[in-house]
C-alpha cells in the first residue's frame, strides 16, 4: 500500500487542546485512509547541522514550550519508535551520499506529536522523527525527501510539520482563535496552494523572492520549509488540501496531503 506525503501545520502548541476546524480536518482524512505501518516525521523544532534519525525505541513526549496553560503539560502521546524504520532511513540516506547520523536519546517535540494527537489520536502508529537539517537549501529538503519516497511504498507515512505562516511577532495571545485572517497571512498561503497546484518547484522553492508577502509570512524559514521535504516525497504527486483554516488571525494551518 502506498502511503501519502503530507505537509501539516501546527500552529501553536495549543492546537493540542484547541483544534478548531484543522484537529477535526485531519482525524476525519485520516479515518478515510489505510493507516500506515509507520510515520516519518521533519519537524522544525529538531534542527542539526546534517541529518540526524531518531532511533529511539520509546521516545518520550517532550513539552518543549514554556508559558502555556498546566493542562499542555499533563499530554502524553505514547507512540513507540521505529528502530528497523530509522536504520532503514539511514541507510537510504547514507547510500545516496547524503551524511545522516542517528539518536537514540531523542523524544518526540511538539512538532511531532500536536498534529499526530489529532491524526492519530490512539497514538498506535509508530513514529520516527528525521532532523531538519538547519543549512539546507529548499532544493536540498527537496532531493531529501525523493530520496526517502521509496518508504511511501512499504507503507510509511511522511510528514513535513511546520506552519504555512510563522510570524510570532505578529502574535498575541489575547487575540480570539476566529480572529478574521491578516490578509497577507491568506494571499500568502493561497499563492503556495497555486504554486503546487500547478507543479511549480521552481516558484516554490525561491518563494522568498517569487511569493508575496513571503519574508513577513516567514521571517525565518524552518517552518515553512519543511514543506520542500513532503514536496520531494511527493515524487509528484498531487496535492489535495484537507485545510486551509487560519487561527488567530496569523497562523494559517494549512494541511495537505500528496498521493
Amino acid at each position: 500500500m502506498k502511503q501519502a506525503a503530507l505537509f501539516l501545520s501546527h500552529g501553536s502548541p495549543m492546537f493540542a487542546l484547541e483544534p478548531g476546524t484543522t484537529g477535526p480536518a485531519l482525524a476525519a482524512w485520516a479515518a478515510s485512509q489505510p493507516e500506515p505501518k509507520a510515520v516519518l516525521m521533519m519537524s522544525p523544532h529538531w534542527m542539526t547541522r546534517s541529518p540526524v534519525v531518531m532511533s529511539n525505541p520509546q521516545p518520550k513526549t517532550w513539552h518543549d514550550f514554556g508559558g502555556f496553560p498546566p493542562a499542555l503539560y499533563q499530554l502524553n502521546y505514547p507512540a513507540t519508535g521505529n528502530t528497523a524504520l530509522a536504520n532503514q532511513v539511514q541507510g537510504l540516506l547514507l547510500s545516496a551520499g547524503i551524511d545522516c547520523a542517528s539518536d537514540a536519546q531523542r523524544p518526540f517535540d511538539h512538532g511531532a506529536w500536536v498534529p499526530l494527537m489529532h491524526l492519530f489520536p490512539k497514538a498506535n502508529i509508530p513514529m520516527v522523527q528525521l532532523s531538519l537539517p538547519a543549512y539546507y537549501k529548499p532544493e536540498e529538503l527537496v532531493k531529501l525527501g525523493k530520496t526517502l519516497a521509496v518508504l511511501r511504498e512499504q507503507d510509511v507515512m511522511i510528514i513535513g510539520s511546520g506552519s504555512m505562516t510563522h510570524n510570532l511577532g505578529e502574535f498575541s495571545h489575547d487575540r480570539r482563535m476566529d480572529q478574521p485572517a491578516v490578509p497577507y497571512v491568506t494571499e500568502f498561503a493561497r499563492w503556495v496552494e497555486a504554486a503546487l497546484a500547478r507543479g511549480d518547484e521552481t516558484a516554490l522553492t525561491n518563494y522568498r523572492a517569487t511569493a508575496p508577502h513571503a519574508v513577513r509570512a516567514h521571517p525565518t524559514d524552518e517552518h515553512f520549509v519543511t514543506l520542500f521535504f513532503a514536496l520531494g516525497a511527493a515524487a509528484g504527486d498531487k496535492p489535495h488540501y484537507i485545510s486551509r483554516e487560519v487561527m488567530m488571525g496569523s497562523f494559517a494551518m494549512d494541511a495537505v496531503a500528496f498521493g
